[in-house]
């Protein structure tokens, strides 16, 4: 006999609508990068604009925020660098650490990438009502607000993002640092820039050590 469920809940229903509505958006978000930044990969855009908002950044908080393993991070500024996005520099504090900053080609890109972005949510936004656009404006404001609270939270708790390295095993596997990420979804009202649903890589026997818009 089938089993009988209820109805979903109010938030799990709001949540695949949401999941529904924000394709538009993400299609968006990905055209511009094919328009502007298609001379990285995702990954690489998202380790750039880690890099912008924590300026002078270490390799091992930078494979942190981006949730890879330090070996994959490393790989990753090595072609950034190569590339002319990121330089390497001793850390201010610390010599034996190297700290990373954008060179002036990755400003200019971010920069171009957030005009082209915002140039095609303006003609999106321009066919809704003003309703709309504010009531839009207002939910995205504390879906930000509510989002960087609980990502604070995971970060200070123990095992956390930035905490003790995660256990390894014999199974774990490693992702390409440039594989496939869906989306670098942006702070609302010029906040910083944060990944949403970035593919995440699974710790091996070096220790992990990322995860932003």
């Amino acid at each position: 006999m089938a089993e009988l469920h209820g109805p979903p809940d109010p938030e799990t229903s709001m949540a695949a609508a949401l999941d529904a509505a924000a394709a538009a958006l993400l299609t968006v978000w990905e055209s511009a990068r094919e328009r502007t930044a298609n001379r990285v990969s995702g990954a690489q855009l998202r380790a750039v604009m880690v890099v912008e908002q924590f300026d002078g950044i270490n390799l091992r908080r930078l494979a942190s925020r981006l949730d890879m393993l330090l070996s994959s991070a490393s790989r990753l500024c090595d072609r950034l660098v190569a590339a002319g996005m990121l330089e390497r520099e001793p850390g201010r504090f610390d010599r034996r650490e190297i700290a990373l900053h954008l060179t002036p080609e990755a400003q200019r890109l971010l920069a171009e990438l957030r005009a082209n972005r915002q140039a095609q949510l303006a003609a999106v936004l321009n066919g809704m009502t003003p309703a709309g656009r504010n009531a839009l404006l207002r939910g995205m404001q504390e879906f930000d607000e509510t989002a960087r609270r609980q990502r604070g939270q995971n970060v200070q708790a123990p095992g956390g993002p930035d905490g003790p390295d995660r256990p390894t095993g014999p199974t774990d596997s490693v992702e390409d640092p440039d594989g496939p990420t869906r989306a670098v979804w942006p702070g609302v009202s010029g906040g910083p820039e944060r990944t949403v649903g970035a593919s995440r890589e699974q710790p091996t026997g070096e220790p992990p050590v990322a995860r932003t818009a």
